[in-house]
């Protein structure tokens, strides 16, 4: 089948991912998932998820690009990355990615600073006297 794009998105981070046929080599920014990431095995999980769950992990390659955020909004947004690409690929993918908010983008962002508050929320500290 033909190269998929899809675009996941987390924060502030954006992943430009290419999904196609192959035998599970995953490149992200030129580099291998172990070197891209180093030692987070929490996000690791994260990113593979949806492959897991779809039994994709040998069967198909994938090329992407992040950018923005830190590293984990970066992971977050190649997990939706990976999972919109999936479910292009193959429309039966989103029984399975559906249920588990896989397709869903996750909205909350930071937000915004007010004027007469120390941060978004937090007032200055009051003095009674």
């Amino acid at each position: 089948m033909a190269k998929v794009y899809a675009t996941g998105k987390r924060k502030t981070a954006i992943a430009k991912v290419w999904l196609h046929s192959g035998k599970g080599k995953l490149t992200i920014n030129d580099m291998g998932l172990d070197e891209w990431l180093g030692g987070h095995e929490a996000i690791k999980k994260k990113v593979l998820q949806p492959l897991v769950l779809t039994k994709q992990e040998k069967s198909v390659d994938i090329t992407a690009i992040t950018f923005g955020g830190g590293y984990s909004a970066q992971a977050e947004a190649l997990r939706h990355g990976i999972s919109k690409a999936l479910n292009a690929y193959d429309i039966a993918f989103r029984a399975i990615l559906k249920p588990k908010g896989l397709l869903t983008r996750d909205s909350r962002v930071v937000e915004r600073k007010k004027y007469g508050k120390r941060k978004a929320r937090r007032s200055p500290q009051f003095s009674k006297r």
